[in-house]
């Protein structure tokens, strides 16, 4: 199975700036581009950083109220800084979360929680900015057609990954909702088909009722050695 990757959803060629771009020029494109992020590239166009609308909104809180609760966590060093930026340059996140384009969806999804970021930067081997990918960029793997889930499944996992046939196994894909029916030729092959099926991108749940012809022992069986990676 192909997987999507962050290639698939992300923003390409985004709006960019450089480290002198004027702060009121970076909440301009942010504003009139309806975007959370502006990536800021270095003459040569490699990444230097970047510019989240919390960046400037937390300048506007240490502008008005600079030693309030909010930023009691920061030096006064650098809430000095963060309230006296003017440029992109020197307010932006200088080590902003990368992902190369290939990175899977759901590895993409597993670094925005770790980074606790809500946008990942996708970069080349050589530092150059590919795209932008956000949360909700990600997202849209849970608004794949019902059919074409039905079509990944009955053909990469019932039939090519597991070997059964349509007549043998059923599929049923709701709102991203699979209901499974029919049986497997054998019961070791049923945790297997449930982890793969529900790998399938945009898949919300499974419901199975999958029964087996031959009981060759234990659900936790190892067949197949593999099984499909997400």
């Amino acid at each position: 199975m192909r997987h999507y990757q962050v290639r698939d959803v992300m923003t390409a060629s985004p709006v960019t700036v450089t480290p002198a771009t004027p702060l009121k020029n970076v909440a301009d494109i942010l504003v009139r581009g309806r975007i959370g992020v502006v990536p800021v590239l270095t003459p040569q166009g490699r990444v230097a950083g970047v510019v989240a609308e919390g960046d400037l909104l937390r300048k506007e809180q240490l502008q008005r109220d600079p030693d309030g609760r909010h930023s009691a966590d920061l030096p006064y060093r650098i809430r000095r800084d963060i309230a006296t930026a003017e440029t992109a340059g020197e307010l932006m996140d200088r080590y902003p979360a990368t992902v190369p384009a290939d990175t899977s969806v759901a590895e993409a999804a597993r670094l925005m929680d770790r980074h606790q970021s809500r946008f990942l930067l996708v970069t080349s081997e050589e530092g150059k900015l590919l795209g932008v990918v956000t949360a909700r960029d990600l997202l849209r793997i849970f608004l794949r057609p019902d059919a074409a889930i039905k079509a990944e499944i009955v053909n990469d996992v019932l039939s090519r990954y597991l070997g059964a046939s349509p007549a043998q196994a059923q599929v049923e894909v709701t709102d991203g909702v699979v209901r499974l029916t029919g049986e497997l030729e054998r019961k070791s092959m049923l945790p297997a088909a449930l982890r793969a099926v529900r790998a399938v991108d945009g898949v919300i749940d499974v419901e199975s009722h999958l029964g087996h012809a031959i009981d060759d022992g234990t659900e936790a069986s190892s067949w197949p050695a593999r099984s499909p990676s997400r």
